[in-house]
């Protein structure tokens, strides 16, 4: 795939500020960072950008195709039940090598939620996310491998926010205390576990 030198040079823009909002956190992060992270005039990040939160979301775009791309493999397997199964693990696995994805979506969440920033792309992306889970439930009834639940889009909602809130206060607790580091990936599996015993035939 050919890149243009414009969408080189955007690209560079969000790796440098993803891996200084990774290292100092987003708030503390300023444009003027970022441009001498990239070497380049402020001046040249706000023609791009505008302003910081389109930034922002900019790398949590990127976040979210990279982790997507990466850890949400669900083709490769042929009952509802192993598709859903291997969706929650992805959390779990993600959890266990980059749980600097975590940090950075729970300050996402704060920063974005006092901005007036289109979210419309973002969370189409997301939502690529049910539609994946909803086939793969519908297989399973088919298959016979899942149970049917009343309502699969509050399941479904109830049970990936559950996870993700879990996942970025233990990310974030673990650099407090130590006793939050001690189970973890334990204490995500189980969650997971609980998940899939509501949905397993």
């Amino acid at each position: 795939m050919i890149v243009s030198i414009k969408e080189a040079k955007l690209n560079f823009i969000v790796e440098s500020a993803q891996k200084l909002f990774f290292k100092r956190g987003i708030a503390a992060v300023t444009i003027k960072d970022i441009a001498k992270e990239v070497g380049v005039g402020e001046a040249t990040i706000y023609r791009h950008f505008q302003k910081k939160q389109n930034l922002v979301l900019a790398v949590a775009m990127s976040i979210f195709g990279t982790v997507s791309q990466e850890y949400f493999h669900q083709s490769q397997y042929k009952l509802g039940y192993e598709k859903i199964e291997a969706f929650y693990m992805s959390f779990y696995n993600i959890f266990k090598v980059r749980r600097d994805y975590y940090n950075f979506l729970a300050e996402f969440d704060l920063y974005i939620a006092e901005q007036t920033t289109d979210l419309g792309a973002y969370e189409n992306g997301i939502r690529t996310f049910f539609d994946d889970f909803n086939y793969a439930y519908k297989l399973g009834l088919q298959d016979g491998s899942i149970k049917e639940v009343e309502n699969i889009e509050v399941f479904y909602f109830t049970t990936t926010h559950a996870l993700l809130e879990l996942c970025k206060k233990l990310a974030a607790d673990a650099k407090i205390l130590k006793q939050d580091g001690k189970y973890s990936t334990e204490e995500v599996e189980t969650l997971i576990k609980l998940f899939l015993s509501n949905l397993k035939k």
